[in-house]
C-alpha cells in the first residue's frame, strides 16, 4: 500500500513538472535566440548569428506611435511659425552622423522605400508638389562625363561616372514648425511640420558658393517611421530611444533663422543684420515665445 502510495506521489509530481514545462515553453516568445545565446536567422534556420548583446531587442521596432490629438480651429489663441537650422557638427548633435546609422539615411530610404513622401522646394515648404522616386534619386547622385583616350587605336570614347552623395556631406537641416497656445489646455505648445536636408554647393574650383535644400519631408507622415529608427543614447545603451523621441523631447541644438513676416524674408536678409547680430536677434525671437506664455500667468 505504502508502496503504491509513493508512485502515485510520484507519478503526481512528474506530471506536474511536464505540465509546467509544456506551459511555460508554449507561453516564452520566440525570441529566436538559441541556449548559447545566437540568435537564429529567419531566412536559415540552420544558420546563427552570435547575438551582439545581452538580449535581442525589439522595443523600437515594435513601439507605436500614438495620434495627434484632435486640435480644434477656435482653440488656438496664439500661433507663429518658425524655421530652423541644425548644425549636425554641434555636440549635441553628433547622434545625427551617429557611423552606424546617419539620420539623412533613414530619411533618404524612408523615400527609396516609399515609406515616407519627398516634396519639392519648388513651392518652398508648402509641401504641395511630391517628388517621385527617380527624382529624389537624381538629388543624391551626380553625373559626369569624360572623354577617354585609347593610345592604340586613337579612339575617343565618352564615359560617364556617377558619384553617389556622401551622407557626411550633410552638415545641416532645416525645421519647420508652430507653436501655438492652446486655450483649452492653457498650454503653449510646438508641433513640427517639415525636416529638409541642406546640400552644399562649390565650383569647379572647390570654392564653397551657398547651400540649398534637397527636399522637404513632412514629419507629421513620417512620426511611424522615425520612431522606429533607433537614435544614440549617451546616457544609457540599455534604454534605446528612436527618432521620434529626439524631435518630440527637443533633444537637439538649433538656432531661428526666419520667422513668420510680412515681407517673408529670413534673418540675414534683413538689412544691417550680419554676424553676431544674426544669433542675437534669433534668440531675441526665441525669448519673445518664451515670455508669451509665461506673460499670460503674471499677475
Amino acid at each position: 500500500m505504502k508502496f503504491k502510495l509513493k508512485i502515485s506521489v510520484l507519478s503526481f509530481f512528474l506530471l506536474l513538472f511536464v505540465g509546467v514545462s509544456t506551459v511555460y515553453a508554449q507561453d516564452r516568445p520566440n525570441t529566436g535566440v538559441n541556449e548559447s545565446g545566437e540568435s537564429m536567422d529567419e531566412e536559415d534556420p540552420d544558420r546563427y548569428i552570435p547575438l551582439n548583446g545581452v538580449v535581442e531587442k525589439k522595443l523600437i521596432t515594435e513601439r507605436r506611435v500614438l495620434p495627434y490629438q484632435p486640435q480644434r480651429e477656435a482653440d488656438i489663441f496664439w500661433e507663429k511659425r518658425i524655421w530652423r537650422v541644425v548644425d549636425v557638427r554641434e555636440k549635441l548633435n553628433k547622434r545625427f552622423v551617429y557611423p552606424q546609422r546617419y539620420f539623412f539615411d533613414i530619411l533618404l530610404d524612408g523615400v527609396m522605400d516609399e515609406k515616407i513622401k519627398a516634396y519639392s522646394i519648388n513651392d518652398k515648404d508648402d509641401f504641395t508638389e511630391e517628388l517621385t522616386k527617380d527624382e529624389a534619386a537624381a538629388m543624391v547622385s551626380d553625373v559626369d562625363t569624360f572623354v577617354s583616350f585609347d593610345p592604340e587605336t586613337y579612339e575617343e570614347t565618352i564615359e560617364v561616372a556617377y558619384n553617389d552623395l556622401n551622407p557626411e556631406d550633410i552638415k545641416r537641416f532645416r525645421i519647420k514648425e508652430v507653436w501655438f497656445f492652446d486655450e483649452e489646455t492653457s498650454t503653449l505648445q510646438v508641433r513640427i511640420l517639415g525636416i529638409a536636408p541642406l546640400k552644399e554647393e562649390y565650383d569647379d574650383q572647390g570654392n564653397f558658393l551657398y547651400e540649398i535644400p534637397m527636399f522637404w519631408i513632412y514629419y507629421p507622415d513620417s512620426r511611424e517611421l522615425l520612431s522606429r529608427e533607433q537614435a544614440f543614447n549617451e546616457q544609457n545603451d540599455a534604454g534605446p530611444m528612436n527618432w521620434h523621441d529626439i524631435f518630440e523631447m527637443r533633444l537637439f541644438s538649433s538656432y531661428i533663422y526666419k520667422e513668420s513676416n510680412v515681407y517673408d524674408r529670413r534673418l540675414q536678409d534683413i538689412p544691417g543684420l550680419a554676424g553676431v547680430d544674426l544669433l542675437l536677434e534669433s534668440e531675441k525671437i526665441r525669448m519673445t515665445i518664451f515670455n508669451f506664455e509665461h506673460d499670460l500667468w503674471e499677475y
